[in-house]
């Protein structure tokens, strides 16, 4: 059995509680995704692609609820400046916006040049309110996390869907782009290839289109969900733990969660907790921050 921690290079311990305890809060999970904090709601949500549902996870009373189902077998959240839910839905190729009472879904992206998206995985928003995503055909190929079926598209890219609603194709030279997450200052983003076991870095333009591209990260495993913290760290999912890397690549360490953790997210009031999916929800409390959304 693998310990919790493992220190590559001394900062690990400036960014990691070697000490702390790992806490289950949400268990009975099968193959949980799209983790990501609501700080308009204080709390947590999450998919389970197995189940069909997504969950909300309350912090004060404990208590997870479900908040979306059936769920078209979502996967990536987020969580826009107006506090709605922005997510991917596999089982029908799309980007849905849910409003904050639940009552209201909205349809934001399910096509482009005419062909039906692949299976939309993980998603971000800016400050500008501009919505991006990954389309790996992970939806298309995988029986639990998708429904299989052919894809029309031809390869797998990154979109932005503008603030007037028109879908833009930012960037397509990847084998299954993944996780993606902007770094601060939203002048460059980090998209992680999985089967090509990298992550790398673009230059976001203004018309939305991603330029540059140099792997920062050569992981070692397989890349899923990608954050950073307050100082510009890399954190990452690769093959079911969680890897750490600095900005530029080095790999500082690894926090080997029970289980098969497949994304992970900052999240407290001060973001000074990591949340990770797993069958198990679990957090850590932690000595760094996530960085702030829309900042």
């Amino acid at each position: 059995m693998k310990p919790l921690f493992v220190e590559t290079d001394p900062k690990f311990h400036e960014l990691i509680d070697t000490e702390a305890v790992l806490e289950p809060v949400s268990v009975g999970h099968r193959v949980t995704e799209g983790i990501i904090w609501w700080p308009q709601n204080n709390c947590l949500i999450f998919s389970d692609m197995a189940a069909g549902k997504v969950f909300k996870w309350d912090p004060e009373t404990f208590e997870t609820t479900v908040i979306k189902f059936p769920s078209n077998i979502s996967n990536g959240n987020f969580i826009d400046t107006e506090g709605r839910v922005v997510t991917c839905e596999h089982a029908t190729s799309s980007i849905t916006r849910m409003e904050p009472d639940g009552r209201y879904m909205k349809t934001l992206a399910s096509h482009y040049d005419g062909k039906q998206l692949n299976s939309p995985n993980d998603v971000i928003v800016d400050s500008q309110g501009r919505i991006w995503f990954t389309d790996p055909m992970y939806g298309r190929t995988s029986p639990v996390a998708g429904i299989k079926r052919d894809g029309e598209m031809g390869f797998q890219g990154v979109y932005c869907i503008k603030e007037d609603g028109t879908l833009v194709l930012a960037r397509k030279d990847f084998e299954q782009p993944n996780g993606l997450c902007m770094e601060i200052g939203e002048k460059t983003m980090l998209v992680n290839d999985t089967p090509r076991q990298e992550i790398r870095r673009f230059k976001v333009e203004d018309d939305c289109t991603l330029s540059g591209g140099e792997v920062i990260c050569e992981v070692g495993g397989r890349p899923d969900g990608t954050k950073i913290d307050k100082d510009g760290n890399i954190f990452t999912t690769a093959t079911g733990d969680v890897y750490i890397f600095d900005k530029n690549g080095k790999k500082l360490g690894e926090i080997n969660v029970p289980g098969q953790c497949r994304n992970f997210c900052f999240g407290g009031p001060d973001r000074d907790y990591l949340y990770f999916a797993c069958e198990t929800i679990y957090r850590l409390k932690i000595k760094t921050q996530g960085a702030e959304f829309f900042k």
